[in-house]
Parts: structure tokens; sequence; C-alpha cells
């Protein structure tokens, strides 16, 4: 039996997450525009820096709770992965739909809604209520799709 198409494509970014590098959380995302992939991403270093585990974002290593000290994390989240890769090679995302592994961060969410993605699917949740309040204010659907093996 086929998966219905969020299903699928969350399957996708919980694929994408498996690359994260990330001590902390392993996150992943893929923007799709007419059933079509145009970009993933996952949470990792900028590019040419070492990644967490070898000691490339203090804040990985550290005790800080989640949802604090984004100021000091030198990883991009995967959203953001997603948004660059799109940019970095031509690609328009806009009136796209972002599939995440988890509900977005505020940074995340304003990007979200500056890029022009219509809708956002994601799996778990975040800790941070006025991210979600921004996308939703900005008409961004949310859906939330858990996939029970996963």
């Amino acid at each position: 039996m086929r998966p219905p198409w969020d299903e699928y494509f969350m399957r996708m970014a919980h694929l994408a997450a498996t690359r994260s590098t990330c001590l902390r959380r392993k996150v992943g995302a893929v923007i799709v525009k007419d059933r079509m992939v145009l970009s993933t991403g996952y949470n990792d270093t900028p590019r040419g820096l070492p990644n967490c585990g070898d000691g490339g974002c203090a804040r990985c290593a550290s005790e800080v709770p989640s949802g604090q000290g984004h100021d000091t994390c030198l990883c991009l989240h995967a959203e953001q992965n997603a948004i660059l890769q799109a940019a970095y090679h031509g690609v328009a995302i806009a009136g796209g739909t972002l599939y995440c592994t988890h509900q977005p961060c505020l940074i995340c969410a304003k990007m979200i809604v500056n890029v022009g993605l219509r809708r956002l699917v994601f799996a778990g949740e975040y800790p941070d209520p006025l991210a979600r309040e921004v996308l939703e204010q900005a008409g961004v659907e949310l859906s939330q799709v858990r996939i029970p093996d996963l």
C-alpha cells in the first residue's frame, strides 16, 4: 500500500535527520512543491567548520536547556539548511511545503514566512510557542503528522 503524501515526505525528513551531527537533537527537513522534492536539510555546523561531535559547537556539549542559548549555537537548523540549499542552487521554493521532524523555532519560523512557504508539516513538538504564533499569524498552514513507527 502506498503511503499518503504527507507520510511519504515526512519519512524523507526523518531520513534527512539521520545525517545530522548535532549532539542534542537530530532534525531533518524537506521542501516540496507540486509533490516534487526541491531541497533537504539537517542540523549541522556551517560548511568547512568542525561538526558538533568534533567540538564545532560548544552549546551542543553544554547543559543549556532546549530552546535557549541559540545565540551561542554554531549550528544551522535543518529548516535553515533546506532554505539555504535551495538558494545556493537557485531553486524557487515560494509557495511550497516544508516537512520537518520538529516544530521550528522562532528564527526558522521567520525565515519560513519570508521565503514564502505556505504550508508546514511537522512531527515533534518544540518549546517555542511564539514561533507557532508567528506562523499562524502569517497564514502558514500548520499540520502535525506523526508516523507511529518512526
